[in-house]
């Protein structure tokens, strides 16, 4: 048997489980909002071309306006002036897209301070417990925050300060960037940074260190509790927008099961 009609077999017989991390978009899916007088993108839109109707009697079809970083969504380089003569999405290699997926998981410690940071040292205690990080792995940062994605206001948690959600410090992001077994950062929040992170220097360092190195961001996602520490895959499949930023993304695991 070779290697892919033994992965369409496991598909088949459930001994590979495929979990979808994609938080499904609609024009109520949260999504950043900066504050004035900084410009903000849109969410989801469809506008009816026809629906079974004189416009097409045989058919329905809409037309979507949505902005790159709306919901699930993937962060190229040229996203950030750190990466601004980087990879724009459509450059980036699909292999960079597909490859082990490892779990950090800071949830209790996300539930007792939404402002919780993540420091070198969590990456280094992971990695004496679970062993080194893969080569072309995409860290995951579960820290239960797609619990709150039904309801905009506790996704967003904002106050007169600002949102306060969970993400990484700046040692910590220039440890990420840093490691070059790293492609990509995943979270399950609306941006790879933290919600105060425009308070630290530089600000947004996740997006300054990870985006400027070639490495991608990875947002919104959910069902994190599913997956495991280690040996999980990760599927990232953006649309290949040319020139852009970034894209929507359907995120995909692929989880042995015994």
């Amino acid at each position: 048997m070779s290697v892919l009609s033994g992965l369409v077999a496991a598909l088949a017989d459930g001994s590979i489980e495929v979990i979808d991390l994609t938080t499904p978009l609609s024009s109520d899916t949260p999504i950043l909002n900066l504050p004035q007088p900084l410009a903000n993108t849109v969410g989801l839109s469809l506008s009816p071309v026809s629906n079974f109707d004189d416009a097409g009697p045989a058919w329905a079809w809409n037309d979507v306006t949505v902005g790159e970083h709306a919901g699930t969504h993937l962060d190229a380089p040229v996203h950030w002036i750190t990466g601004r003569d980087g990879k724009s999405v459509d450059q980036i290699e699909p292999s960079r897209l597909i490859g082990p997926l490892v779990v950090i998981d800071k949830s209790a410690e996300a539930a007792e301070n939404p402002d919780f940071l993540l420091e070198p040292a969590d990456f280094e205690r992971w990695q004496e417990e679970h062993g080194e990080l893969p080569e072309n792995c995409w860290v995951v940062f579960r820290t239960g925050w797609s619990t709150r994605g039904g309801n905009a206001a506790d996704f967003v948690n904002a106050d007169e300060f600002g949102p306060h959600t969970p993400g990484v410090s700046v040692e910590g992001a220039k440890w990420i960037a840093a490691n070059p077994s790293i492609s990509g950062f995943g979270v399950e929040t609306v941006g790879i940074d933290a919600g105060q992170a425009a308070n630290l220097d530089p600000m947004f360092p996740v997006h300054s260190f990870l985006l400027g190195a070639d490495k991608y961001g990875l947002t919104s996602l959910r069902q994190v509790e599913n997956l495991p520490a280690v040996g999980a895959t990760l599927v990232v499949a953006p649309l290949p927008i040319v020139g852009g930023t970034g894209s929507p993304a359907r995120a995909y695991a692929l989880v042995e099961r015994p």
